[in-house]
């Protein structure tokens, strides 16, 4: 643990001035109003292991491990504190010392191994039925029995779609909305498939490193080539556009260089369609890693303009408390930022408005559909929509 946490760079420990900006952007800060809770006092006791002699208590390891990792602070920052390297290696030091809860590890075992994952969807997916698991923080309602395959056409030069591991078992028709939009302007896939499967940001985030970096080496190899690779999960995007950080090798680099957020793929190389006349409002909930580590978000709404009315937020981005797996680690801290997302959202709406919500990655709508919000991905309000231009309510991509 010493020696792990000496190697924190000093150079981003130092860039931080203390000057507290980046504390209305914290979503645990916010809600406990412990400086301990915060970035500039999480770097505080960061500095603070800068002997040998250095122990961490408790209550040092427990500020670490309720950070969200939103990363917000950084873009409220004017010094550009590195504050997700941070904590990540912090993270990554600490896995050495404590155990995480029982349930995360479970679940992380689970992820990247694509059978087990089929049987426990199917668990699931007959709890669901039963009537149990019908409102969870961290599992959408409605997960399929078992895992379909998704009918394309492509060849070998075209895009390739990243389905991943939870997305592609639980939430499938996102990807079927992906392909059905693509498809919109003319653009055909390939599908990364289960023999690619995880990408490994949830393992990272939990400072699993040596696991993280096995995934990641086996989704370089997974998709060769040098065509766009396509992700139309937050979390997954920024997680791979970090491979080359992540490994430090060329091969991992110039695959970062291929990944795209889906929306900012299709705002950046296609002509988007004229805005139809009469459009609904939509809610538009940024993902803390499309807005604050991809930087990608103003795409979500160029790609949705044509279709809708969009009412942003009153809360600058700030997270809804779902953080991969802190839903599930820091139940108690995740339920009281959503709190202040739900106010947050009702605000925009308006009085007696009950609006559609969009948020382009799939644990804030699961977290987010707990609290009762009709919330969806961007891309399948797209679909929608773009179905209705083709003249065709045919949506189902899947083989039966």
């Amino acid at each position: 643990m010493k020696e792990d946490l000496l190697l924190l760079d000093p150079e981003a420990l130092n860039a931080c001035v203390s000057c507290g900006l980046c504390l209305p952007h914290c979503p645990t800060y916010r809600v406990t109003g412990d400086e301990r809770m915060s970035p500039r006092g999480r770097i505080a006791l960061m500095r603070s292991v800068g002997t040998n002699e250095f122990d961490p208590t408790a209550e040092w390891i427990h500020s670490m491990d309720t950070c969200v990792q939103c990363r917000g602070c950084e873009t409220a920052c004017p010094s550009s504190v590195p504050f997700g390297d941070l904590i990540g290696d912090t993270k990554k030091a600490l896995s050495g010392i404590r155990k995480l809860p029982l349930a995360v590890r479970g679940g992380l075992f689970i992820l990247d191994k694509p059978l087990l994952l089929a049987g426990v969807t199917f668990f699931i997916g007959s709890l669901q039925k039963l009537g149990f698991l019908r409102n969870s923080s961290y599992i959408p309602a409605d997960v399929p029995l078992f895992r379909r395959g998704i009918k394309t056409d492509h060849s070998s030069d075209d895009p390739v779609l990243f389905t991943g591991c939870v997305m592609e078992a639980w939430t499938p028709w996102v990807h079927s909305a992906a392909i059905k939009t693509l498809n919109f302007f003319g653009v055909n896939v390939s599908l990364s498939g289960k023999k690619v499967g995880c990408c490994g940001a949830l393992h990272e985030h939990s400072g699993l490193r040596s696991v993280s970096e096995r995934i990641a080496e086996k989704v370089v190899e997974g998709i060769p080539g040098k065509g766009p690779i396509l992700v139309n999960s937050a979390g997954c995007g920024a997680m791979m556009k970090e491979y080359g950080k992540l490994l430090k090798t060329d091969k991992a680099k110039k695959f970062s260089e291929r990944v795209f957020d889906v929306h900012e793929w299709i705002a950046k190389n296609h002509e988007l369609p004229d805005k139809i006349e009469k459009k609904e409002h939509l809610v538009v909930q940024d993902p803390c890693h499309l807005r604050h580590a991809q930087k990608s978000h103003q795409f979500v709404r160029e790609v949705l303009s044509p279709f809708a009315e969009l009412i942003e937020l009153p809360d600058e981005g700030l997270c809804c408390g779902a953080g991969g797996a802190f839903s599930v680690s820091q139940k108690q801290l995740s339920t009281e930022i959503r709190g202040l997302k739900s106010k947050a959202l009702v605000e925009a709406m308006g009085e007696g408005e009950k609006l559609r919500v969009v948020s382009a990655n799939p644990g804030c709508v699961t977290h987010l559909q707990a609290e009762g919000f009709e919330i969806k991905h961007p891309l399948e309000v797209v679909a929608e929509y773009v179905t209705e231009m083709n003249g065709t309510n045919e949506m189902n991509k899947f083989d039966e």
